[in-house]
């Protein structure tokens, strides 16, 4: 290797003198040299790769979105805020119920108030699975919990059955009524699944917690403690919203897919 090869060795990655530059024209070496490095520095390098050119306006929306807000929201605000409308939206409810002596349930005192928080914390809980970055619960967790609140729900009623009312007429009255208190939970809480990927078993939680509303105004409201009321117009739908949910939120379109 002469010494104009070392220089010409020496100079890659940088432009030629007009003297270097002639000595590699006539240099087979020296070209060897250069096409190879050239070759190298054409290859894209790991994690530094740019997108392709037709996809440089979603990188150029992501870098807006990411200088907008550089810091992703805690997923603790988002169940904080789902959590402050069922407590608003229950809290309201029952109020206009008291104003209007529609707490009906006549089973205990002590077993009215127990199932209610028992409903609370399950809607606490479901919403936690529902919105943890962590999936803490599978199929088998979720099922368990939401069949063992059922049953304390069907077996802590008064077991009087409404007098005033037949059976079909009360459980239409009641599945109705109930649909309506979980709605907008409901579809407050599918909103926010949509900011993330979706997943089956959230979406199931999602829909419990939703209707857990729904089912504790039931519980303060109806004055029909039957264990086959009580399975059918109470428990039936708020199973029914957790296998819907699921259906629902895999035909929303995804704004955010974080896991």
């Amino acid at each position: 290797m002469s010494a104009e090869c070392t220089r010409v060795l020496d100079a890659l990655g940088q432009p030629l003198s007009p003297e270097l530059a002639a000595h590699a024209d006539g240099c087979a070496g020296c070209q060897a040299l250069l096409e190879g490095f050239d070759a190298l520095e054409s290859l894209p390098v790991p994690g530094a790769a740019r997108p392709p050119p037709d996809l440089e306006p979603v990188r150029a929306v992501a870098l807006e979105a990411l200088a907008a807000q550089p810091k992703a929201t805690p997923w603790t605000s988002e169940a904080w805020k789902l959590g402050g409308l069922y407590t608003g939206m229950m809290a309201l409810v029952t109020l206009v119920f008291a104003a209007k002596d529609l707490l009906c349930n006549t089973a205990p005192l002590g077993v009215v108030v127990g199932l209610a928080v028992l409903l609370l914390l399950s809607m606490g809980g479901a919403l936690w699975v529902a919105l943890a970055p962590a999936r803490r619960l599978g199929w088998l967790g979720v099922g368990t919990g939401a069949v063992g609140v059922a049953l304390l729900v069907v077996l802590g009623g008064s077991g009087l059955a409404n007098p005033n009312r037949g059976f079909v007429e009360g459980c239409v009255s009641c599945v109705r009524t109930g649909a309506l208190f979980s709605l907008l939970p409901l579809v407050a809480t599918l909103g926010m699944l949509r900011r993330m990927a979706f997943h089956a078993v959230r979406a199931v939680a999602a829909g419990l917690a939703a209707g857990a509303v729904g089912l504790l105004l039931l519980h303060v409201h109806c004055p029909d403690g039957s264990p086959g009321h009580l399975a059918v117009s109470h428990v039936g739908p708020w199973f029914v919203l957790g296998a819907l949910a699921p259906w629902v939120r895999a035909r929303l379109r995804t704004t955010h897919h974080a896991p």
